[in-house]
């Protein structure tokens, strides 16, 4: 019953798109610029929800670029070459069975640390190749200067950088968008927004395509993706496109389909790293179209089951849609020019997890140990979870402000601070009493919340008084309790009195 409501509604919406105009998606612009500069400006181009297939660049235009195999042999050379900061490894296979590689650039590589996690991912389509070529170039650039540039050591030293040159090798080698099944990767991602909060299910926010309900239509490239942040608890991140000249962050749709700006709880945050990579860019904040170079991406068009709102809503990842050359495959030839543009922004975007916003670590008082827990911050409705074993938290927050973090374990008092972040990261560790029950013995939650973010569990103490009152209840009952110990004390000590005299 369930296959056939899915084939129902996929007939329908193909038969919308079949009365729709033929125009671009993200990711893209349907028409090809002439080779010159890579970022020239271009604007006034339709956009509309659903993709169409494009003319494919021609084998001419394509020389110079790594192939799938050149890029393998690459990146095992880069290990090789940079052992001592890098590991190799494989998150999945594509379509056709080749493998997607990473490469990890850390200090200690492959070692869970109490550092953040960013992750880098190019070639989400087939047809735009200069992500995975400027993806290498980083990675050569920072193995070559992160003992003598500061930004690459504070990188290395302090976050775990994990690259994914290519999604879509099975889409690049046929030069085309969509990957072996014809299906675009960053439309394939589940719009149904049930998330596990703790021990609760509930919905962060409406569905919007039923057609994407079903986690087993799935392709193998979305699949490994979403197994990825399964494994990796990721901070932020950002997925390399051409096409276009932006910064674009969440939300890419709106709940009715209709386009306008339609921003997500961390809006602040997001339009600050959109401005981040924008500034740091050679040209990207001078843009005639988009305002400082960035945009919503439901104010520039609607698209569902992208990658991006996903990664927010389900992995706790900040995640950027970077636009980074108008030209989605120009000549090899402007790779270098290309690269040197993005350089200082794509280094400074990662350089953000630790340069900025506000991180620390939870612990409970009775035990001294690491305690996983939920940091919140008043006024934003979103909860962002410490790490299961070292209880790490990094909360990316828009500098200038005050925020009141609070911090809340099952089985603990919730604790708030103010923090006033500056332009530099401040630190803020929380130690959490547990609570005390009836029998003396310590409330321990019996909900595991080793998934999910428990959002509902966290408001129960942030927004109500239940944790003051039983506090204070507890505290009474003491003080009753001693105050009878004492009149019981009084009244013995005056009977032995009393004996005394009656015996003198």
């Amino acid at each position: 019953m369930i296959k056939l409501r899915f084939v129902h509604s996929l007939l329908f919406f193909k038969a919308i798109c079949f009365f729709l105009p033929k125009i671009a998606a993200r990711g893209g612009h349907s028409d090809y610029i002439q080779p010159g500069d890579g970022n020239a400006s271009f604007h006034g181009t339709a956009r509309h929800l659903f993709a169409q297939e494009e003319k494919r660049p021609s084998v001419e235009l394509t020389r110079g670029y790594m192939t799938n195999a050149d890029l393998e042999k690459a990146m095992k050379d880069f290990t090789k070459r940079c052992s001592k900061i890098s590991r190799l490894y494989s998150i999945g296979k594509s379509v056709n069975g080749f493998p997607l590689w990473v490469i990890e650039i850390s200090d200690k590589p492959g070692e869970i640390e109490a550092e953040p996690a960013f992750k880098y991912i190019g070639n989400v389509h087939g047809d735009e190749p200069v992500g995975r070529e400027l993806l290498l170039r980083l990675a050569n650039w920072i193995c070559d200067n992160y003992e003598k540039d500061p930004l690459a050591k504070l990188i290395v030293e302090n976050v775990h950088l994990h690259i994914l040159p290519s999604l879509n090798p099975d889409g690049f080698s046929v030069r085309r968008r969509n990957n072996a099944n014809n299906v675009d990767l960053n439309r394939d991602f589940p719009d149904q927004s049930l998330v596990t909060f703790g021990c609760f299910n509930t919905y962060l926010m409406s569905q919007f395509f039923p057609i994407n309900e079903d986690l087993s239509l799935r392709q193998p490239e979305t699949t490994a993706i979403m197994n990825w942040l399964r494994e990796i608890r990721f901070t932020a991140s950002a997925t390399l496109h051409g096409g276009a000249l932006v910064a674009n962050f969440p939300w890419d749709g709106t709940e009715d389909k209709r386009k306008y700006y339609y921003g997500c709880p961390d809006d602040q945050t997001f339009r600050f790293l959109a401005r981040l990579y924008s500034k740091s860019h050679r040209n990207m904040s001078f843009s005639i179209e988009f305002e400082d170079g960035i945009t919503n991406g439901a104010s520039w068009y609607p698209i569902y089951g992208g990658m991006q709102d996903w990664n927010y809503i389900h992995g706790g990842c900040f995640e950027l849609t970077l636009e980074i050359s108008d030209n989605k495959w120009p000549r090899a030839s402007e790779l270098p020019t290309i690269w040197e543009y993005n350089r200082k922004s794509m280094l400074n975007l990662v350089a953000s997890l630790v340069k900025t916003g506000v991180h620390g670590r939870i612990f409970s008082l009775d035990q001294g140990k690491p305690l996983p827990g939920l940091v919140m911050v008043k006024g934003i409705n979103y909860t962002v979870k410490a790490h299961q074993a070292y209880a790490d938290y990094h909360r990316l927050l828009e500098p200038g402000k005050i925020y009141e973090v609070t911090a809340s374990s099952p089985g603990y008092k919730p604790k708030t601070t103010s923090v006033w972040l500056g332009e530099n990261a401040v630190t803020a560790d929380f130690i959490l009493i547990p609570e005390a029950s009836y029998g003396g013995k310590l409330l321990r939650s019996s909900c595991d919340c080793s998934y999910g973010q428990p959002l509902l569990l966290t408001r129960f103490f942030t927004e109500t008084n239940n944790g003051i009152t039983f506090a204070l209840v507890v505290v009474v009952a003491f003080l009753f309790f001693l105050l009878q110990r004492r009149v019981r004390s009084n009244l013995w000590k005056q009977r032995q009195s009393s004996r005394r005299s009656t015996t003198v």
